[in-house]
């Protein structure tokens, strides 16, 4: 069976050290904050920079985003995506 958006969202939290949700809900900046930090991509953590900097820069060191749209990604995460950063994750 195909893993959802969530259990995919999921995966990635238990794998950066947060806590599993039960409900439908994208990544707080203290998740994407998590989630920069496990795939080496440097950001203060006194002040994090906007959402969109740190899914962009997510993307980018995993490979999934060119430098064209490396600026920022202005929405949530897609579902393959989520499973290029679950796989970078695991490995």
């Amino acid at each position: 069976m195909a893993k959802t958006v969530d259990d995919l969202r999921n995966e990635i939290r238990v794998a950066t050290g947060r806590f599993e949700r039960e409900i439908s809900a994208t990544f707080t900046k203290e998740d994407l904050a998590a989630i920069c930090d496990a795939v080496g991509y440097e950001i203060d953590t006194n002040s994090l920079p906007p959402t969109a900097q740190m899914r962009a820069g997510i993307l980018a060191r995993i490979d999934e985003c060119d430098d064209d749209a490396m600026n920022e990604i202005g929405r949530a995460f897609r579902k393959g995506e989520l499973e290029e950063i679950a796989d970078a994750l695991s490995e």
